[in-house]
């Protein structure tokens, strides 16, 4: 087996990028091209450029009116106005037109009074040079238009071409290569279908949509297997094609099969091997030396995980693209966001958080999603990233943190913000919003429905889920609000009466049939988090036929969804685990039904009257959505919209 690596001392990613910088040439990696001036926007000046004509070339006229001698008017008064005439006294103009010989002033045509056909009046003096543009009045000739280092703006090129400018010496493009690597890694062009230990590669794609936001010239192949003299080869060929940049995903962690460093102390230096931020810390930074036959070039190590390969395309390879082409990297918007919930972190490590975001009230409060490096999908859900700082361990509920944004900040304002309990008829109202002509987006942090009453009652939730029942009242939700809400104005609106039960695999080969099978030896359970109103149900259910959670294996194995709990029964890492029906047939495993239980959103009152929650209600109120939640089974909607009061229960359903 080979020996795995030993990380060298991580560093705070500005650290890195400053080593990477005082370690490249910026001078030497790039040449420089001359290329037609109309097409370079965006691409960065390679020397300074002088102007080669003035702009305008003549003196020409600011405004449609009359050319005139300035002098001629100075005796006008609106009580005695000074007569001129055509051709020896005044010349009409345009905009524009050069200025007629022998005048020094342009009078506006609404200041002018017509007397005949070749005389006009004139009730007021002009001066000289008044509404005329002079030569050069914006570009002089031979003066300096564009510094070295500039990246093109499109008003930088209209400039360039008012000056004569028709070519243009730019630093060439900065090219890159990624290469994904590792055995397990199938190339996504195939449409492959993966196996138990394989996954779909991605992350070169990801790179390749960064490397178009910074306009360099990118490509990405096939994954490389884990092997390294391949991987050597493969990089030593991009080196040879000419790449500035090479990117090798994975491979640069601390694994027996991670050859990315050695990679690259064979052909360079290793200047990095680990930031101290997580997600993203087994990042590498190196750089090659003659052994590679093209000294000078940045070799980077991005993680396999997709979201640490995220941090690292943006703390690190942003910054250094931005620096070569001569620039800043373009800094997100940045806004102060409460947290809806307590977050740990490691001290000593800088922390990237997710949140899903939104205004409520005057703030704009962030609920923290899940902080797995490979779990992609919280970035396609997150409206800010926020970074815990090295020196603390965790934030609590309530602190304000600074964030950068990742949409908008206007279109927070347009941001339901739920936390509570899972359920899918959630992702088919967000769907549903995003559908409208001005759409809003459902952000939601599956936080269990006593999650949802905490987040309500510390004012960071726009409403939450819950489906708490109380077997004393034999009623849902209003005993916990009653118990947990104090001095809260709260309205209740059911969304659906579901069906609980224990999700089994298909055709349920353990023939599991109750409560009195999760105490079997042959039976794995999995349940949820704690405060789930899933899990509050289990444990009634439990009590009643005598079973102690001791006796069930699998117990304290939690998820946090109900999808989450259906994708452990259909792998084979649990037998069955307590959800609802829909999870069971979206994922076509059987069902043993349960209970029935009502599935209530929780508002605030005084949000009842807020845009976002109006056109929820819309929704939720439409014959359309209510049908299209019947159709995914293991809901009934005779409640659905309505405002519920205590003792409705499951009314007559």
């Amino acid at each position: 087996m080979s020996d795995r690596n030993i990380y060298l001392k991580t560093i705070p990613p500005e650290e890195a990028v400053q080593r990477a910088k005082e370690a490249l040439n910026r001078g030497t990696l790039l040449t420089t091209e001359v290329i037609p001036t109309h097409e370079a926007f965006n691409r960065v000046t390679a020397a300074p450029v002088i102007a080669r004509y003035s702009s305008p070339t003549f003196h020409s006229a600011a405004m449609d009116g009359i050319a005139v001698r300035a002098e001629s008017t100075f005796m006008a008064r609106e009580d005695s106005p000074t007569e001129l005439n055509h051709d020896d006294g005044f010349v009409f103009v345009n905009t524009g037109n050069p200025l007629p010989e022998g005048m020094n002033a342009v009078i506006m045509i609404e200041n002018v009074t017509q007397k005949d056909e070749v005389t006009v009046l004139i009730d007021s003096p002009a001066f000289p040079w008044q509404h005329i543009r002079r030569i050069g009045e914006d570009i002089v000739a031979t003066e300096l238009l564009m510094p070295q280092n500039r990246k093109l703006t499109p008003s930088d090129l209209g400039a360039l071409l008012s000056a004569g400018i028709y070519e243009i010496e730019v630093a060439e493009k900065i090219k890159a290569t990624f290469l994904p690597t590792g055995d397990e890694v199938l190339n996504f062009l195939d449409k492959p279908a993966p196996q138990a230990g394989q996954v779909i590669e991605s992350n070169s794609q990801v790179f390749k949509a960064y490397a178009e936001s910074w306009d360099i010239q990118a490509q990405w192949s096939s994954p490389v297997p884990d092997d390294e003299e391949t991987l050597r080869g493969r990089v030593l060929d991009c080196l040879e094609a000419g790449d500035h940049i090479v990117v090798v995903g994975a491979g640069s962690s601390a694994g027996s099969k991670d050859y990315s460093r050695r990679v690259f102390e064979s052909i360079g230096s290793v200047l990095v091997h680990g930031i101290a931020v997580m997600p993203g810390k087994p990042t590498l930074i190196g750089i090659t030396d003659e052994r590679s036959g093209h000294p000078g070039r940045l070799l980077i190590g991005a993680p396999g995980y997709p979201v640490s390969a995220i941090v690292c395309h943006e703390k690190i390879l942003a910054p250094l693209v931005a620096w070569l082409q001569g620039g800043s990297p373009v800094e997100r918007m940045t806004t102060p966001i409460t947290l809806a919930r307590k977050t740990p972190s490691k001290a000593g490590m800088r922390e990237a958080l997710r949140l899903a975001a939104g205004r409520i009230g005057e703030s704009i409060v962030g609920a923290p999603l899940a902080r797995g490096a490979g779990m992609i999908t919280t970035m396609t859900k997150a409206q800010a990233v926020a970074y815990i700082p090295e020196d603390v361990e965790g934030v609590e509920a309530g602190e304000t943190i600074n964030a950068e944004l990742l949409v908008p900040k206007a279109e927070l304002d347009r941001v339901l913000v739920h936390v509570g309990s899972h359920d899918n008829t959630l992702d088919l109202l967000a769907n549903e919003l995003m559908g409208m002509a001005d759409p809003m987006r459902l952000v939601s942090s599956h936080a269990g429905s006593m999650g949802g009453l905490t987040a309500l009652k510390s004012g960071s939730a726009l409403f939450a889920g819950a489906h708490l029942f109380d077997p004393v009242s034999n009623d849902f939700n209003f005993p916990f609000i009653d118990r947990y809400l104090k001095g809260i104005d709260v309205t209740v609106i059911n969304l659906a009466i579901r069906h609980q039960g224990l999700i089994v695999a298909k055709g349920n080969p353990l023939d599991i049939k109750g409560m009195e099978d999760l105490t079997r030896e042959d039976v794995i359970f999995i349940n949820r988090q704690r405060g789930a109103g899933t899990r509050i149900l289990l444990d009634h259910h439990l009590k009643g036929a005598g079973i102690t959670p001791r006796d069930v294996r699998g117990y304290d194995n939690e998820e946090f969804t109900h999808m989450a709990v259906a994708v452990n029964v259909l792998t084979g890492a649990a037998s069955c685990g307590l959800g609802i029906y829909a999870a069971a047939k979206a994922l076509d495993l059987d069902f043993v039904p349960l209970a029935h239980e009502r599935y209530d959103l929780l508002i605030p009152s005084i949000f009842m009257e807020d845009e976002r929650i109006q056109t929820l209600m819309t929704l939720i109120r439409s014959k359309s959505v209510q049908e299209k939640i019947a159709r995914l089974g293991g809901y009934e909607v005779p409640l659905t919209g309505q405002i519920m009061e205590p003792g409705i229960g499951l009314g007559q359903s």
